[in-house]
């Protein structure tokens, strides 16, 4: 997806984030992950948010399969943006209405109004 729509490379990104992912694992339980990573070269973060027909094993610490995955890609020297980042998508994904909306939702526009309608119980 990132290679198709920006030009990244796939191996960049894959490279990226199973760097990241030896670390540790990006699940967080209730049928969600985030995995992300940085790419050198990138400009601004972005992301892609993936609903899987058949969950899998993500060693989350429910240990829960995961059927609901938000991929984040920052710049390689992004730290405090990308720690901000990570905090309001693990926020979001805390929220189980929301997570059932997203997993329910099948258009892509309906995912991204969610996402971009959500807000933090801490701003509302």
């Amino acid at each position: 997806m990132f290679e198709g729509l920006y030009g990244l490379s796939r191996a960049l990104v894959t490279d990226s984030l199973f760097s990241r992912e030896r670390l540790g694992s990006t699940g967080l339980g209730h049928g969600v992950a985030i995995p992300h990573g940085r790419i050198k070269g990138l400009k601004l973060p972005m992301a892609a948010v993936f609903q899987l027909l058949a969950p899998i094993g993500f060693d989350a610490p429910d240990e829960k399969p995961v059927s609901l995955l938000i991929f984040l890609l920052v710049p390689e020297a992004a730290t405090q943006k990308h720690l901000e980042i990570l905090s309001e998508i693990a926020e979001m994904l805390s929220d189980a209405e929301l997570r059932q909306k997203l997993l329910g939702e099948a258009e892509a526009g309906d995912v991204h109004a969610l996402i971009a309608n959500w807000r933090s119980a801490q701003t509302a």
